[in-house]
């Protein structure tokens, strides 16, 4: 006999943008009584024909499970959609995936706290076509009973890759930031050497492969950089920051004969200068670190 507590846990879903409508069917497919809200209605329309639940105001979607996932445009609107009566939010969890800095999620935090809300701050590493599946990365910060109390529900975003990190509700979205930044790091480089081949009448394509090989071979430097940066000790193991400053001068070099923008090599040899200048000439690319932990001027 099933036990009825094996059930799967009702969860409401308010925010149905491309995002939160795949987070609805996620929970819908593993079986989750689910209730969705979203300010406009007819977004709801496929869902409900899957099972959902459509609620009539925020209240009642709140009110309809144990756990509310939120999914909207930004901070502001969380704290708007979320100004409920006292009392709503007894018995609930609210766990909000709306992308926002360190700061917004604290101060949401603090707001909710006020109000005697138990939340959860969350990130998605991943397009919503991939929501439900292994390459889906979810991860959580807030207090950690409110999180495990709704852990297997959770799961049902991201099997594989849903983690809790800290009681500190700003380091989930402070993570999202630092990964966002190298992937947007990897793809302007991708982007800039297509441009630069592009001028000799490479396809992209055709670079493509070994533009991958390159990614996969600086991931292992990030592994052997990180104990370096953790210890503030950075052997040039592969090559000094004054052998990349004449590799940087070549490539911004290129890109000005090529009539390609130069803008991103001149940047990253700015930096390397700066350090150079701070007596870092020897040092391996890890130093590199001490500019980047320098506020903006």
């Amino acid at each position: 006999m099933t036990n009825p507590t094996d059930a799967p846990s009702p969860v409401t879903v308010i925010g149905l943008g491309r995002m939160g409508r795949a987070l609805a069917a996620a929970f819908l497919a593993n079986g989750h009584p689910t209730t969705v809200w979203n300010r406009t209605p007819d977004k709801a329309g496929e869902l409900l024909a899957r099972g959902a639940t459509r609620a009539g105001s925020v209240e009642e979607a709140v009110r309809a499970s144990p756990l509310a996932v939120v999914c909207v445009s930004d901070h502001d609107a969380v704290r708007e959609l979320l100004d409920l009566p006292a009392g709503t939010f007894a018995d609930r969890v609210v766990v909000n995936l709306t992308s926002g800095t360190s700061t917004q999620a604290r101060e949401t935090a603090a707001w909710a706290a006020q109000r005697g809300l138990a939340y959860v701050e969350g990130v998605i590493m991943a397009i919503p076509p991939d929501i439900a599946t292994e390459r889906a990365v979810l991860l959580y910060s807030g207090p950690e009973e409110a999180y495990r109390a709704h852990e297997a529900t959770l799961r049902s975003l991201g099997p594989a890759g849903t983690v809790h990190l800290d009681a500190d509700h700003g380091l989930s979205p402070l993570y999202d930031m630092s990964l966002l930044g190298i992937m947007w790091g990897v793809l302007n480089g991708f982007l800039h050497g297509a441009a630069l081949l592009g001028t000799a009448g490479v396809p992209a394509t055709v670079f493509a492969p070994l533009a991958e090989t390159m990614i996969n071979v600086v991931a292992g430097y990030v592994t052997a950089y990180a104990p370096q940066i953790d210890a503030g000790e950075y052997p040039a193991e592969d090559a000094t920051l004054a052998v990349h400053q004449g590799g940087l001068r070549h490539l911004a070099e290129e890109s000005e004969a090529s009539g390609v923008n130069a803008e991103l090599p001149y940047f990253y040899r700015e930096l390397v200068d700066r350090a150079i200048a701070a007596g870092h000439a020897g040092s391996g690319y890890a130093a590199l670190i001490e500019q980047f932990r320098r506020p903006s001027a």
